[in-house]
């Protein structure tokens, strides 16, 4: 069976699997804050409704200082970019024809991208058997003849954060090998105070490259708004490779906003708090496996049936709740689901089906 790529695609999958198109599906599959978008956001895109009508900035340099502003570094050290996407993809370019490490599962893109731009991708594993941890030691064997390693932090799907101290081993390492460090911050937002960021390390690793994105925190794929961090030679490179005009005046106009909205982040992480709280200690009571994640999603099993995966995943759909497969992940081999953390309602319903499913089991 051909499965998609992405999560968040509930027709496709319909059509997948011949169902009826009235069906309806809560979507656990795309890992968006159900909290947004944001109630300003819809007046906010009216207002700058006349920006349309001009050429944007090529520079996008309000939305670029006010993003540096607020990442608290230089802004020569940002580049805005046309969603997460681009900046995996002109990163990829930065190293076209080079050798790359990819630590699987992880999300599918930086394969994508390096494939792309020709470059030879050895992957490593994550230990599944240790709750995805870093395998630093294979890691730090293999970065000698290496250009460029990619990592996500939080990591999608299992929304685990590697420690601070395995980040700093690598790139020190890095240092001397001339290898790069690509760390895709894409959910990091989600994060608990306690475990910050890495922009504060720009300063001290030249070798440190970050990617960033609006779309998951602020709940709008599709208006597509991401951006890198990183040393300004480096910026500067990609920002000559980078398609002219590649962010819309619309984009341009309301980034300041939502960088603005600091409150809105609050009220996702104190939701998100609360939330898994209640998921991840009901799932421990029916004997679920779910991943040491810090963000709002997690990969699901059961422990009791773990070769069941698959029909897990269908008598979930029957029941109306759309998960996303992980046939696609390295290393998952389908066996595990990885699941959105969404309102407290329907959070409840997905609870109840999995209970259904433990009383039948």
């Amino acid at each position: 069976m051909k499965w998609p790529n992405h999560g968040g695609q509930p027709e496709a999958i319909k059509q997948l699997l011949c169902m009826n198109d009235e069906k309806q599906l809560l979507d656990f599959s795309a890992n968006l804050n159900p909290l947004g978008p944001p109630t300003w956001l819809e007046e906010a895109l009216t207002n700058s409704y006349e920006t349309i009508r001009r050429y944007p900035d090529p520079a996008y340099s309000t939305s670029s200082a006010m993003v540096a502003d607020h990442e608290e570094i230089e802004p020569d050290k940002v580049s805005l970019t046309n969603g997460g996407a681009e900046a995996i993809f002109l990163v990829a370019k930065y190293f076209e024809q080079g050798k790359a490490l990819i630590v699987h599962p992880t999300f599918l893109e930086y394969e994508r991208a390096c494939k792309h731009y020709h470059i030879d991708v050895e992957d490593i594993f994550y230990e599944q058997a240790n709750d995805f941890k870093l395998p630093v030691e294979t890691i730090l064997a293999k970065l000698k003849n290496k250009n460029v390693l990619f990592l996500c932090r939080p990591n999608n799907p299992s929304g685990t954060v590697i420690p601070e101290e395995d980040i700093k081993v690598l790139l020190e390492e890095g240092k001397k090998t001339g290898t790069y460090v690509v760390v895709d911050e894409a959910f990091v937002d989600f994060l608990p105070a306690s475990i910050p960021g890495l922009t504060s390390w720009l300063a001290a690793y030249p070798n440190l490259i970050l990617l960033r994105s609006l779309t998951k925190m602020y709940t709008i794929p599709g208006l597509r708004i991401g951006y890198i961090m990183a040393d300004t030679a480096i910026i500067n490179v990609l920002k000559e490779e980078q398609i002219p005009w590649s962010i819309n005046a619309l984009v341009n106009a309301i980034v300041p906003k939502l960088l603005e909205d600091s409150r809105f982040v609050e009220q996702t992480r104190d939701w998100l708090q609360e939330q898994s709280n209640y998921i991840y200690r009901t799932l421990k009571q029916l004997n679920f496996y779910f991943s040491d994640s810090n963000v709002n999603f997690y990969l699901l099993r059961d422990n009791i049936q773990p070769k069941r995966t698959e029909a897990l995943f269908y008598f979930l759909v029957e029941n109306g709740i759309l998960t996303r497969h992980t046939h696609n992940f390295k290393g998952l081999r389908g066996e595990f689901l990885r699941t959105a953390i969404r309102s407290k309602e329907e959070n409840e319903q997905l609870l109840a089906a999995l209970q259904k499913w433990r009383e039948m089991s």
